[in-house]
């Protein structure tokens, strides 16, 4: 017999008492003065972490003087878009904005509930489908505080409590530590990727004839974005492209699709399989990849159709990664802005096509590891919490009390 069934026979072998969340806990009633708080005590809905991933440094102020207060032992949680799953077991004193809900336990049920328990219970799938289940309004959706406060929690005596936090937390820094190895194991081998990389691009470079990116291209294009505010050019069948999306990958499918409308309206133009496409503005800049599917982009891209008379689209695109922090420095602007003029002029050194195709080749081998690694990583990741999941559900999980 394990020890929690072993505390479930002594202390509740008939049952456990479920209450609803406003019999032993209320909505924090307390305001602070913007004043007295600083980036570490503050907490805005947007530093809340999504997937329960606790909260980081605010990194703006309040927009209002006055904030609800919260204590070290309260739980926030994000009441914008409950699907984010947002909640934070406070570690410190602080304020929260309206966004934030501070639940506090009732004085009563203090010294009979622990906090972290009551953490577990609201960080469950099961509260978050509710919680979105009672949400109102569909862009933003926001959870109802009624509701919440009628959300049926259990409460076992502090020893099963206790008993069940000590495990949960145990298979958490359990978790971490897998998950730390893995991606070390992970850093390791991009590390050896790019030295590879790096040092077959550097003898590349001796001894051959220079080009640039425009040169080498039958055609260098912008995209477009269809006009602003007619939301009926979007939702059609063709793939379009956002400079967030470019990220040293392979594009094989977009996040929004716009109509034949929308193409028409937005400057933009088709561009073909195997185009090299280089993001322009903001985060992204310098940041490459290629297209597996003809689509299209918005304006911040520029699309490079490589002339395969002159370069294998590959050996171009591996080139640009290399080379990543070199272009990104030619941006200017607050943001760092590249345009297409200074991506066209980039050089770029130009072997002849054997030795561009086993460049392409070696580095493929390399970049299929590290895909693999990366696509397997999120996966071993994903089992291992879904595991960890399933056993807090159990644990969580109580024959509720007759009375």
């Amino acid at each position: 017999m394990s020890r929690i069934e072993e505390l479930l026979k002594e202390f509740c072998s008939n049952g456990v008492r479920h209450y609803e969340m406003c019999d032993i806990a209320e909505y924090s009633q307390t305001r602070i003065d913007a004043a007295e708080l600083d980036e570490a005590s503050f907490v805005g809905v947007d530093n809340l972490l999504p997937n329960k991933g606790g909260r980081t440094d605010a990194n703006y102020s309040p927009n209002t003087s006055r904030l609800t207060a919260f204590s070290a032992g309260d739980l926030l949680i994000g009441n914008i878009r409950p699907y984010l799953k947002k909640i934070w077991l406070a570690n410190r004193n602080g304020g929260c904005s309206g966004d934030v809900l501070a639940i506090h336990l009732r004085e009563q049920y203090q010294d009979q509930l622990e906090p972290r328990f009551l953490y577990y219970l609201l960080s469950s799938d099961n509260f978050f489908a509710y919680d979105m289940q009672h949400a109102k309004g569909a862009k933003m959706p926001r959870g109802d505080k009624d509701a919440i406060m009628k959300f049926r929690v259990p409460v076992p005596p502090l020893p099963v409590q206790k008993e069940i936090v000590r495990i949960l937390d145990s298979f958490i820094s359990l978790e971490a530590e897998l998950e730390a190895e893995l991606e070390a194991e992970l850093e390791a081998r991009k590390r050896q990727y790019e030295h590879y990389r790096n040092g077959l691009f550097k003898a590349a470079e001796n001894d051959v004839q220079w080009s640039t990116l425009g040169k080498i291209s039958t055609k260098a294009s912008s995209g477009g974005t269809p006009t602003s505010g007619r939301s009926e050019y979007y939702g059609g069948g063709i793939p379009w492209l956002r400079t967030q999306e470019v990220n040293f990958n392979s594009v094989t499918s977009t996040s929004l699709k716009i109509t034949d409308e929308g193409l028409a309206n937005s400057s933009a133009t088709w561009i073909p399989k195997h185009s090299v496409i280089v993001a322009m503005y903001g985060a992204t800049a310098a940041k490459v990849a290629i297209n597996e599917i003809p689509l299209t982009t918005n304006q911040a891209c520029c699309n490079l159709q490589i002339d395969p008379d002159q370069a294998e689209y590959r050996y171009v695109f591996y080139w640009i990664v290399s080379q990543y922090e070199k272009l990104k420095s030619l941006g200017e602007g607050s943001q760092s802005n590249l345009n297409a003029g200074k991506v066209k002029k980039f050089p770029i050194p130009i072997p002849d096509m054997e030795k561009q195709q086993r460049i392409v080749s070696i580095l493929d081998r390399f970049d299929a590891l590290v895909s693999d690694l990366s696509s397997g990583l999120p996966a071993e990741i994903a089992a291992r919490r879904k595991q960890y999941e399933y056993y807090r559900d159990r644990l969580l999980t109580f024959k509720e009390l007759t009375v």
